[in-house]
């Protein structure tokens, strides 16, 4: 028996044509992917969320729709950002913009709600094309949104990917965003933007951590421990001299509010090979090169991504590391996700105010050997001790074939780059998206599902301690293959394709 699901999606509000665009690639109407939450302090009855409305299958989608909810979930309004054309933007509110993604929502200590969110439009890189980051703010629960602001806005030369939104718990009044930003010369910095009166005005964006020429960082995401320092983490990209990739997760670190940043701390190498269906091969987009990281009392943190390091490179499994000491030190990844023998994917991780620590994904274990389905499931393990894990289910079995396909030339069925968890007291609050099986003119929807079961002790026996395989010491402890590293670096490369291939084709002279 599941946990009560409440539905925080609703049909689209947009009408064909409202982009002003020609058609590029294929539109899912109605399809719902990549939800973010954020739970007002002031009322934890108040739940705002923002997604992406109406999927592209070439990237993107028409708007971001905000879900409000007054009761814990049960029942939610939605209303659309004028941040593209179809959601009502203008040259005159600074919405003007064909697609959108990658949007995020947070709550500052006094209940104002941040949204931030990439608009842009035609392709990456290429003539004519325009990239944007916005920002908008409520002070009523998520009712209503004040004016747009524009974080940054380039042509051609430049791109703006994976934004995120952080308002600042030790410090009232003080919002963050952070990016990326990829360049016409291959060059791809963290990109940093600063409020100091809660969103109502914002410093120039500017570059915080370069990791030079042909890398860059992506999954940017600012958390603020206690003491107030900031910690965004990333994963930074390094191009090899053979044309490949090699991928690590790390962190940099600000006393100052973001005036100034530490030098970047590795975390851990990132090994992931990606999702497939074991039956056809296809691929899922999931959150290879996506970890997320989050912190709890005391200023411990946790990272979860996705790596194969547990099954020599087998598949995916969700992994963490965990600090104590404000991201100086991090633990050796161990493994969280139960059914060692199935893929697991895009991880969202929490920790409640009691210090235990939750973290959802999706994995493949009620899959068949039925070609024409793709059944996956969603979970929620937990911890005291960030050792040992017990787990339950969240939603599914569900037939992930019936997800928005990426049509670019790194296809996938997609979700989203990233879901949502959070808790109130002791209930964790997994906020997630699955399709709806048989219905291919409304192919996913966004959840929300309370978690109030007790958990199972399935995981923990399974999960192998953290005492080994860990950034610096992994070469100490095991040896890529040339085939494990050549599948990884072609994951890493199949996953910026995607990323880059928003609209139209991507420029070919980037990597």
């Amino acid at each position: 028996m599941l946990d009560p699901q409440y539905r925080a999606s609703a049909p689209s509000p947009f009408t064909a044509g409202c982009d002003g665009a020609a058609a590029i690639g294929v539109l899912y109407a109605n399809a719902e992917v990549e939800p973010s939450l954020a739970i007002n302090p002031i009322n934890t009855r108040n739940w705002i969320a923002s997604w992406q409305e109406d999927r592209w299958g070439s990237g993107g989608a028409r708007g971001v729709v905000i879900g409000s909810s007054n009761d814990s979930g049960v029942t939610w309004t939605q209303r659309s950002l004028p941040f593209t054309r179809c959601g009502g933007g203008t040259p005159a509110n600074g919405g003007d913009y064909e697609r959108t993604s990658n949007a995020w929502m947070s709550v500052s200590p006094v209940g104002t709600a941040h949204v931030a969110a990439l608009a842009f439009d035609g392709g990456v890189l290429q003539p004519g094309s325009v990239s944007a980051v916005l920002a908008s703010r409520s002070t009523d629960g998520g009712q209503s949104f004040g004016p747009t602001s524009t974080l940054i806005l380039d042509g051609a030369g430049a791109f703006n990917d994976k934004v995120a939104i952080t308002a600042d718990a030790a410090t009232p009044q003080y919002v963050y965003a952070v990016w990326d930003r990829l360049d016409v010369s291959n060059f791809g910095p963290t990109y940093f933007a600063r409020s100091r009166d809660d969103g109502r005005t914002w410093e120039p964006a500017r570059s915080i951590f370069d990791p030079g020429l042909n890398n860059q960082t992506i999954s940017n995401a600012i958390v603020v421990l206690p003491n107030g320092m900031l910690i965004d983490m990333f994963v930074e990209i390094i191009g090899t001299a053979n044309g490949g990739f090699t991928s690590s997760i790390a962190i940099i670190r600000s006393s100052d509010n973001g005036t100034s940043w530490s030098a970047p701390i590795k975390v851990a190498d990132d090994f992931s090979v990606g999702t497939h269906d074991p039956e056809t091969g296809a691929a899922v987009r999931d959150s290879a090169l996506v970890p997320a990281i989050t912190s709890g009392p005391g200023g411990v943190m946790y990272v979860f991504w996705q790596d194969s390091r547990f099954s020599s490179g087998a598949r995916d499994a969700i992994v963490v590391s965990r600090s104590t000491d404000g991201g100086s030190t991090w633990s050796a990844p161990a493994r969280v996700s139960a059914g060692a023998a199935v893929a697991a994917f895009t991880p969202a991780g929490t920790v409640r105010a009691d210090g235990t620590v939750g973290v959802t994904y999706y994995d493949l274990r009620p899959n068949t050997a039925d070609r024409a389905t793709l059944w996956a499931a969603y979970w929620l393990a937990r911890s005291t001790d960030g050792a040992t894990w017990q787990e339950t289910q969240v939603a599914g079995p569900f037939d992930l074939d019936l997800a928005p396909l990426s049509t670019t030339s790194a296809a996938g069925y997609f979700l989203g780059d990233y879901q949502s968890l959070l808790s109130v007291g002791t209930t964790f609050i997994p906020m997630y998206v699955t399709t709806n099986v048989g219905d291919t003119g409304n192919r996913t929807d966004v959840f929300v599902a309370p978690a109030v079961s007790v958990p199972a002790a399935t995981a923990s026996a399974s999960v192998p301690k953290a005492s080994t395989l860990s950034g610096a010491d992994a070469a100490k402890t095991f040896r890529l293959s040339p085939d494990w590293q050549r599948r990884v670096s072609e994951n890493i490369a199949s996953t910026l394709r995607a990323r880059r291939e928003l609209g139209r084709p991507s420029s070919p002279q980037l990597r």
